[in-house]
């Protein structure tokens, strides 16, 4: 299936006439998902830079293609605004990143999400837009990036308290069921269309690292940190077993965060390997290693005798340099002592724009980046 032994995680930049559409979108909420009825020319715009971006891709070696997530707005939100049953709205304020000075930055506000009606995937706006890139990817394989089963689950619930007496799900259960249900719905569609592989997105695991305290995790109670890590597995481990069933390959990404080039999170893979490395069952693994903040490659022995290929995320998509390809090579040779070199695959940390507004780099210096990368996976694998 995968020949490249570098890899795109997702997300490209996009072009300054789809984010003209985008920084509408962000600041209105009388506006109903996938928009295209809110603003002339939008849909035409996106599906021709859709159009543009798979050929770019092509033509840039890659061998697995996405829309470079030019079909949506953020990494994850999209994908929930295209159930049935979820209602969007500017919130009083945007999620907490760290800036580049250590300060609090703040994103774009419109992440706010009301549970309206029992969810359901069907008729899913991403089946859609899948559709047009396995068609204009030809015989090059494509796949799907949707947000991670176990962080909407969170998302839903911590950040939106989407679950009480005066809500549609009454209980987490309810909404834990209702929440699988609609994935496994969304799953078959996108098999029905066509789909191999499915990529959930997850930033939760590093927030579980005790040394990386979070206000809204339970911090003194040790137990009930570990239950709700151990529901998290469980959550998306449902969701992976029935896309087995179905046929599907599932791969997940994890990362701590990107928005225009900040992250949201520090943590170790090393401090959460054993329930999110080991126990979960996905087929591949892309990992962020771009920095100090993932500590060392001793977690990937939680993955040493699993079945699974692991993508390490070495690279930088945050910055419009050049990566340290010195550093690259030693990582990537400590890496290979512990998981067989055939197991292993070289990318970025993270996309080039997880949300529209994307990372602090121009389009030249992301192709010059995705070069790199190539190249170095070249002559390592060679």
């Amino acid at each position: 299936m995968t020949t490249s032994r570098f890899q795109l995680v997702g997300s490209l930049l996009r072009p300054a006439n789809l984010g003209e559409f985008k920084r509408q979108i962000e600041a209105r909420e009388d506006i109903k998902y996938p928009f295209y009825d809110d603003f002339d020319g939008y849909k035409e715009t996106e599906a021709s830079l859709i159009q543009k971006i798979v050929a770019e891709q092509k033509e840039n070696g890659l061998d697995i293609v996405t829309d470079g997530e030019f079909g949506r707005s953020m990494w994850h939100l999209d994908f929930l605004w295209g159930f049935d049953g979820i209602e969007r709205y500017i919130a009083e304020h945007g999620y907490p990143f760290k800036d580049h000075d250590g300060q609090i930055f703040e994103t774009r506000k419109d992440i706010g999400l009301r549970i309206t009606a029992p969810l359901s995937a069907k008729n899913h706006h991403f089946i859609d837009i899948f559709k047009q890139v396995k068609e204009l990817a030809g015989e090059t394989v494509t796949k799907q990036t949707i947000f991670g089963p176990a962080h909407a689950f969170n998302e839903l619930t911590i950040f939106n308290g989407q679950v009480g007496p005066n809500q549609v799900y009454k209980t987490h259960d309810e909404l834990k069921a209702g929440l699988i249900a609609a994935y496994k719905e969304f799953l078959d569609q996108y098999k029905e269309a066509g789909g191999q592989i499915v990529q959930f997105d997850d930033c939760l695991w590093e927030l579980f690292d005790p040394a990386n305290p979070v206000p809204f995790l339970p911090q003194d109670d040790s137990e009930a940190l570990a239950a709700l890590a151990d529901e998290f597995v469980a959550i998306n481990n449902a969701v992976i077993d029935y896309g087995h069933e179905i046929g599907l390959t599932v791969w997940t990404h994890n990362c701590r965060g990107n928005y225009e080039s900040r992250s949201a999170a520090g943590g170790t893979y090393e401090a959460i390997a054993e329930k999110f490395l080991r126990d979960q069952k996905y087929d591949r693994f892309f990992l962020e290693w771009d920095d100090e903040r993932a500590g060392d490659l001793k977690a990937l022995e939680s993955l040493r005798d699993k079945n699974v290929e692991v993508v390490l995320g070495l690279l930088s998509s945050k910055t419009s340099d050049l990566d340290d390809e010195e550093r690259v090579y030693k990582l990537l040779e400590e890496a290979s002592k512990i998981i067989p070199k055939e197991r292993l695959y070289l990318s970025h940390q993270c996309g080039f724009a997880s949300c529209d507004s994307g990372n602090e780099l121009a389009i030249p210096q992301q192709w010059a980046k995705i070069k790199q990368g190539q190249e170095i996976a070249d002559k390592f694998w060679s």
